[in-house]
């Protein structure tokens, strides 16, 4: 299990629901990527409406529903982590925005399965 506390390094990857790899959904491709390499962490978040470079606003609201909504990646880790990462997602992203924060982890505390709780 990763220990993760204090300074890390957060990375959003803002991209479409529509947006695929290899005809796969690519924030499906991006989650597992980072669980492969071991990340602590991702969590894909869909959009209610956005635009980005191409100025389109994309929206869910039902008279101008949009097959495109915005999806945000976020995954947490730390710094050399992320940046071991990132050759990934330049492969990966085509079209959207990635973007880097400094951030601090206060709680990371996973779920235990049931022999660990039983054994309590």
């Amino acid at each position: 299990m990763t220990r993760l506390h204090g300074s890390a390094l957060r990375v959003t990857i803002f991209i479409g629901e529509c947006d695929t790899f290899h005809h796969r959904p690519l924030s499906s491709e991006i989650v597992h990527r980072a669980h492969r390499a071991g990340l602590a962490g991702a969590s894909v978040f869909k959009g209610v409406e956005g635009f980005g470079a191409s100025s389109l606003v994309h929206t869910s609201r039902l008279l101008s529903l949009s097959e495109d909504l915005p999806v945000a990646i976020v995954i947490v880790d730390e710094e050399a982590r992320i940046r071991a990462f990132l050759p990934q997602l330049d492969e990966l992203v085509a079209e959207g925005l990635v973007i880097l924060d400094e951030c601090e982890v206060i709680r990371y505390v996973g779920r235990h399965n049931d022999k660990e709780r039983r054994a309590r």
